[in-house]
C-alpha cells in the first residue's frame, strides 16, 4: 500500500512539471504579438532609419500559409513538406525462463520493440498571409505535425526493408527475440497547409526572419490562436487535477500503509 502511494505522489509530481510546461507555453502564445508580415518589414525598416539594422527583436505571433522553393521529400510517403521525421520500430516476443522463491523453474513470454531507424528534417520556408511574406527558420521550433504513415508489416521480409525512398539491412538480430513484424511511421508539416507560427522577429541576417527566441518557446502550430490558447490552458488544468488526484489518493494509502 505505501509502495502504491509512493508511485502516485510520484506521478502527481510528474503531473504538476507538465502542468507548469503548459503554462509556460500558454504564456508564450498569449504574449506574442500580433502582426501581419507587411508590419514586420516595416518596423524593420523603421528601426533601422533609427539605430541602424541588425539589432531589431520582437517577440510575435503570424498566422499564415506555408510556401517553399524547394521543399523536401519525406523518406517513407515521399510528399512533398517542409520538416517530416519518421521512426522504424521492430516488434518482437521474448521468451524468459527464472527460478521462483520456491526452486521451480517458469517461462513467460514478453512483447517488446526497439526503434531500429530515426530521422527528422527540416528546411526554412516562407509564411505568407495577405499582407506579404516572411521567411521562417524552422530550428529548434516545437513542430505540429500531420501523422502520413503508421503501417504495421508483419512477419520477417526475405529482403532489405523497404517503404519509400527507405532502405535496411536488419542485420544481426537477437536470436531470442521472435520477430513480429516492423512499424513504420512518419508525419510532415505539409506544404499549403495554414499554420500560426510564434517566434521572435528579427534582421539579424539581413531580411525579416522568425527564429528561435532566446529564453521564450518557438511554436509552429497547425491550430489558430483561439484554438491553441484554449487547448493548452485545459490541459494545464488537466493536468494539474490529475496531480491532486494522485497525491490525495497516495497520501491517504501512504498514511493507511504506515498505521497498519
Amino acid at each position: 500500500m505505501v509502495v502504491v502511494g509512493v508511485i502516485l505522489m510520484a506521478i502527481a509530481a510528474v503531473l504538476l512539471l507538465i502542468r507548469q510546461n503548459y503554462q509556460r507555453r500558454s504564456f508564450s502564445v498569449k504574449s506574442a504579438r500580433p502582426v501581419q508580415t507587411a508590419s514586420l518589414t516595416a518596423t524593420a525598416q523603421a528601426v533601422a532609419v533609427e539605430i541602424g539594422g541588425g539589432d531589431w527583436r520582437d517577440y510575435v505571433r503570424l498566422w499564415g500559409k506555408i510556401r517553399c522553393d524547394e521543399p523536401l521529400i519525406s523518406e517513407l510517403k515521399q510528399v512533398p513538406c517542409v520538416y517530416y521525421r519518421y521512426t522504424v520500430q521492430r516488434e518482437y516476443e521474448e521468451t524468459h525462463r527464472r527460478q521462483t522463491s520456491e526452486g521451480r523453474w517458469e517461462t513467460t513470454t514478453q512483447r517488446g520493440s526497439e526503434i531500429l531507424s530515426s530521422h527528422q528534417q527540416r528546411v526554412p520556408f516562407w509564411l505568407v498571409d495577405s499582407s506579404g511574406t516572411v521567411e521562417i527558420n524552422p530550428d529548434g521550433a516545437d513542430i505540429e505535425t500531420v501523422e502520413i504513415v503508421n503501417d504495421f508489416q508483419p512477419g520477417e521480409p526475405q529482403g532489405p526493408l523497404a517503404f519509400g525512398r527507405y532502405r535496411r539491412d536488419p542485420g544481426a538480430l537477437a536470436q531470442s527475440r521472435r520477430t513480429l513484424g516492423y512499424r513504420y511511421r512518419e508525419a510532415v508539416l505539409p506544404l499549403g497547409r495554414s499554420v500560426l507560427v510564434v517566434g521572435e522577429a528579427t534582421d539579424a541576417t539581413g531580411p525579416v526572419t522568425l527564429a528561435k527566441p532566446d529564453g521564450r518557446q518557438y511554436i509552429i502550430s497547425l491550430k489558430p490562436y483561439e484554438m491553441l490558447a484554449r487547448r493548452t490552458d485545459a490541459n494545464a488544468q488537466r493536468a494539474f487535477w490529475g496531480a491532486m488526484g494522485c497525491a490525495a489518493i497516495g497520501g491517504l494509502l501512504m498514511l493507511l500503509g504506515w498505521r497498519s
